[in-house]
């Protein structure tokens, strides 16, 4: 009998400015830890709106200041040595391209509920690998390859 694994559902956010830098934000809980904004999507939700909602609860970011690129994925991860969250044992994750016209002073991390600690813009090869826990690493590398043609 197989077991399958069951990954849970969610977006995550490349914003891109128009010098052509991305946004990366550093975990509230784990300094010195950047990724993109990301959240679970909810039953009955579409990835777009899931996408609208996790920007404006994670930095503020409504829909009307970015515009949807492009979208990529499924990229799946597991979150290692047989670790549970909320009954799944991973991510499928769908990546969204965004280009980003809001005013820089409008993204703010110190929401409600804040989930990262700092952010800011980049070029995407900056990124470093190393900025992630190891289960992250393989799907950031898929993503600026896909994205950017770039190794990190």
């Amino acid at each position: 009998m197989k077991i399958q694994i069951q990954y849970r559902l969610n977006v995550a956010a490349i914003l891109r400015n128009m010098q052509g830098k991305i946004l990366v934000c550093e975990r509230l809980k784990n300094e010195g830890c950047w990724q993109f904004p990301q959240g679970g999507v909810q039953r009955e939700e579409t990835h777009e709106a899931a996408l609208g909602r996790e920007l404006c609860e994670e930095i503020s970011v409504r829909p009307r200041d970015y515009r949807i690129v492009v979208k990529k994925g499924p990229y799946r991860y597991d979150f290692g040595e047989g670790i549970a969250k909320k009954g799944y044992l991973g991510k499928e994750q769908y990546y969204f391209l965004c280009d980003y016209s809001g005013e820089p002073a409008a993204i703010e991390v110190a929401t409600a509920h804040p989930e990262f600690r700092a952010y800011r813009w980049i070029r995407p090869s900056e990124f470093e690998a190393g900025w992630l826990p190891a289960s992250k690493q393989p799907v950031y590398r898929s993503v600026f390859a896909d994205f950017f043609n770039v190794r990190i």
